[in-house]
């Protein structure tokens, strides 16, 4: 009789386990004041990491529907943290694109959550602290890894 594979278990326990903290993170740490909303600002910094898109693509990546999406970015567009041009291999279609101010604004998000996990983090010793810092390596490399293209089917993210 062979053993059970314990590594199947554990890897599902280990995936439901973080899933959980990783949303109980996020509730955290996300901006609590603020004119964007998290789809916006989700949206947005997609937009800043990956360049100009296709609202199409945008909305793949976001896993949203593209009138959702359409949605989103008029409210973006009309703030002026995203700009539309024309784009150069379809004349038919659109680049959506930061502003200066669009990515300004994903830059001071992307600080005041990091000043909130780092007010998280401050009672942790150097031991823990290193093993996040391992682990926040091994993340890194999962997710950029598997991060979804433009033009890719996207996998819905919760």
């Amino acid at each position: 009789m062979s053993e059970p594979d314990a590594t199947g278990p554990q890897r599902d326990e280990v995936a439901a386990r973080l899933a959980l903290v990783l949303g109980r993170l996020n509730r955290l740490i996300r901006p609590t004041t603020g004119d964007l909303t998290q789809s916006q600002l989700s949206a947005l910094s997609s937009i800043v990491r990956l360049g100009p898109l296709r609202s199409g693509d945008l909305a793949r990546i976001e896993s949203v529907t593209p009138p959702s999406m359409t949605r989103l970015m008029g409210g973006l567009e009309a703030t002026g943290l995203v700009e539309r041009t024309a784009d150069p291999d379809d004349g038919r279609a659109a680049l959506l694109s930061a502003t200066p101010a669009g990515v300004e604004a994903v830059l001071r998000a992307r600080a005041h959550r990091a000043r909130r996990l780092g007010v998280l983090l401050a009672g942790l010793d150097d031991e823990a602290m290193d093993t996040l810092d391992a682990a926040t390596d091994i993340l890194e490399r999962t997710v950029e890894g598997d991060a979804p293209r433009p033009g890719s089917r996207a996998e819905p993210s919760a």
